[in-house]
């Protein structure tokens, strides 16, 4: 069912509280946009704006064409185009978030993809939570943003997963960006990716030479969720 703008602006501000309630965010970093693709806009958190007094109409319309502000008075955060370039890229995603969470913000820190160890992680991710390469020198100027969204799109291609195999990266040296079919959605993948990236941590801490899950165990846990067949969960009324 498709929302109307105003009832957008209400899901992506509950979806900009969900991830401050979740404990994902410190201070004012991190922002989650929705997208009306019948408008051709994203509707996404100001920058900096504090998450604890964020309202429906505080929230900025964006033009997903060409990055116009085209509603609202205030500022779009400046990880805009790189939501912008992730809608373009997965027509099937309806929601972004970006935080800078602990443990997948350490993960990303260390440039490594986090591995897939057990069930709770196949649930969500078919295979590791990739990671990017470092950002070039000449990618780091005036569409830097931009260039974010690239480099994302970049490796989930490079590694041959969609955005439903692979429903977060991690940006080398940044943080994690998660995605969904609406923003509520894109909140779960962020909140997954937290504990998935602790667990991962902590199981590392605990054996150092964890080998990753079986192939067969993965896909199945997978495949339960997000497959052709999928039984996960109940059936809409």
């Amino acid at each position: 069912m498709t929302l109307s703008l105003d009832e957008l602006r209400v899901e992506v501000a509950e979806a900009n509280a969900a991830i401050d309630r979740a404990g994902l965010v410190t201070l004012s970093f991190g922002n989650v946009s929705g997208v009306d693709r019948g408008a051709g806009v994203l509707v996404i958190k100001p920058s900096g704006a504090p998450y604890a007094t964020l309202r429906p109409e505080d929230l900025v319309v964006v033009s997903l064409a060409d990055g116009r502000v085209v509603d609202g008075d205030q500022r779009p955060s400046v990880d805009t185009p790189t939501h912008r370039v992730l809608y373009q890229a997965f027509p099937e995603i309806g929601g972004v978030v970006h935080t800078h969470s602990p443990y997948a913000g350490a993960w990303a820190q260390a440039g490594r993809p986090i591995p897939c160890f057990g069930t709770t992680h196949a649930d969500f991710f078919r295979g590791d939570v990739p990671v990017t390469r470092a950002l070039r020198q000449d990618e780091l100027g005036d569409a830097y943003e931009e260039d974010t969204g690239r480099v994302i799109v970049e490796t989930l291609e490079g590694a041959g997963r969609s955005a439903i195999e692979a429903p977060a990266v991690l940006v080398a040296s940044h943080g994690p960006f998660a995605w969904g079919a609406k923003a509520t959605a894109a909140v779960e993948a962020a909140i997954a990716l937290e504990a998935i990236a602790a667990m991962a941590f902590r199981t590392l801490v605990i054996e150092g030479s964890t080998p990753e899950i079986d192939g067969q165990l993965l896909a199945r846990h997978f495949d339960r969720k997000h497959g052709a067949g999928a039984y996960y969960g109940q059936r809409p009324r």
